[in-house]
């Protein structure tokens, strides 16, 4: 989380990052850098007027029988997006390179890499590959082919790569049926079709055990070279397992933005219960990233000892133990969070809000973190069974999952998580699970 060199006032931050306005940068420099123009200006009015920049751009890689055509299929009905292979190209009859392709399959010769590269580039200049975004299935083959695709232009975004035991896969061949109208995979055993029809128009692949290993081989000699040039954007997938959760976790990776390298100053809100490890969480944050450490009882007391206007007017609350009022503590609040080292390093805000009302006038204020964490006793943890994952997941596998944390939360009597949740203030938390010794759980996520 590198701070910018200047400090940005909040008004700039915010529209900057509610904008996107550092990504839009980031994702015109890469174009204009992939396509290198003669005329830069032309190029980038032209690229605003027809890409869409947040269209998914995918990989789907994987052996033979790993499950590729059923995933590419599942997501692109998903996020409507079109699904490329190499059938599907060599059937696109309106695209200048394909009679040529189909001429080297005809005469059972190796259709060359770069004729490849060629046939997807000129599939990807579509309207609709522009528009909706694509699915690369089963390609790029080796690191030739990856290194064509660069030279292209073509850069996925995500790049999911299927995985099992080629024992498994052999035994998957041997029941696995296409339908040759949809395109669609099916299996004898796992996921037989219920609709006679599709039954009865089902065939067998032309792929014997021998050709099956064959393969397998030749995928096992040049995966490491595709794996080399995209390892920062490459997860990989068990594929034995049911086909649901194979589709859940590649849709889930697939839906996740890369970060970014945009200028970032952190503004992190910390909150949880009475107990469950705000402080110390926080001052872990706040030495590793070095951003302001901003406790908001701490800061009225500060007020109170430096005789301050405002220390003033707080000071009779603290005395009579009565809660300051909220618009006495956003004064304090916003001067200390528009001072030069928060602006510049950022921070990290703890015991404020505390209710929704509070939400909402940091909201009016403008001071909008972009990093929000709950810190949760494991106590909690225990009375909902947090410490046992459901469904065998290992804790690893918790960790990251968004979509449990309101299902818990909503559970708990805490008044200011709930007020959060509806606020909407916690939509976008990473919640970790906190082990002994894991001293600082949500870190990861910042």
């Amino acid at each position: 989380m590198d701070a910018p060199a200047r400090p940005w006032p909040p008004s700039v931050c915010g529209y900057a990052e509610q904008r996107g306005v550092f990504r839009l940068l980031q994702n015109m420099l890469e174009e204009l850098l992939i396509h290198k123009p003669e005329d830069p200006i032309e190029f980038m009015i032209e690229h605003l007027k027809q890409y869409n920049d947040d269209a998914p751009r995918i990989c789907i890689l994987g052996p033979p029988a790993s499950g590729k055509t059923t995933m590419a299929i599942r997501l692109c009905k998903h996020l409507d997006a079109i699904r490329i292979s190499q059938e599907t190209l060599l059937s696109k009859e309106t695209l200048a390179l394909t009679k040529e392709a189909k001429a080297y399959k005809e005469r059972k010769q190796k259709i060359p890499n770069a004729l490849w590269a060629n046939l997807i580039r000129e599939r990807l200049s579509s309207v609709d590959c522009i528009k909706q975004g694509w699915i690369l299935e089963g390609f790029p083959e080796n690191q030739e082919q990856a290194r064509l695709l660069q030279s292209a232009g073509i850069i996925p975004r995500h790049v999911v790569v299927l995985y099992a035991a080629d024992t498994t896969l052999i035994e998957r061949n041997s029941g696995k049926r296409l339908d040759p109208l949809t395109e669609e995979v099916y299996h004898t055993t796992f996921d037989w079709p219920n609709d006679v029809q599709i039954q009865q128009r089902l065939v067998k692949p032309d792929l014997s055990e021998e050709e099956m290993s064959k393969q397998l081989l030749e995928y096992h000699r040049n995966f490491p070279g595709v794996f080399q040039i995209y390892q920062k954007i490459l997860r990989s997938i068990n594929a034995d397992q049911p086909c649901v959760d194979v589709i859940s976790q590649a849709l889930t990776y697939v839906q996740t933005q890369h970060r970014s390298a945009a200028p970032f100053t952190p503004r992190i809100l910390f909150c949880g219960p009475p107990g469950s490890g705000k402080s110390l969480q926080a001052a872990l944050i706040a030495q590793k990233y070095s951003v302001v450490n901003i406790c908001c009882g701490q800061l009225l007391k500060e007020a109170v000892a430096d005789k301050t206007k405002l220390g003033e007017l707080v000071k009779p609350y603290i005395d009579n133990g009565y809660p300051v009022p909220d618009n006495t503590v956003m004064k304090i609040l916003e001067k200390r969070l528009n001072a030069p080292d928060c602006m510049t390093r950022g921070w990290v805000l703890r015991g404020f809000p505390r209710d929704i009302e509070q939400a909402e006038r940091l909201q009016k204020a403008c001071i909008i973190p972009n990093r929000k964490g709950v810190s949760v006793p494991k106590s909690w943890k225990q009375s909902v069974g947090l410490t046992n994952p459901p469904d065998g997941q290992t804790v690893e596998e918790r960790r990251g999952c968004s979509d449990y944390l309101p299902e818990f939360l909503l559970r708990t009597n805490h008044k200011t998580i709930r007020n959060g949740l509806k606020f909407g203030l916690f939509q976008e938390v990473y919640f970790y699970l906190q082990q002994e010794g894991d001293l600082h759980p949500l870190a990861l996520a910042l």
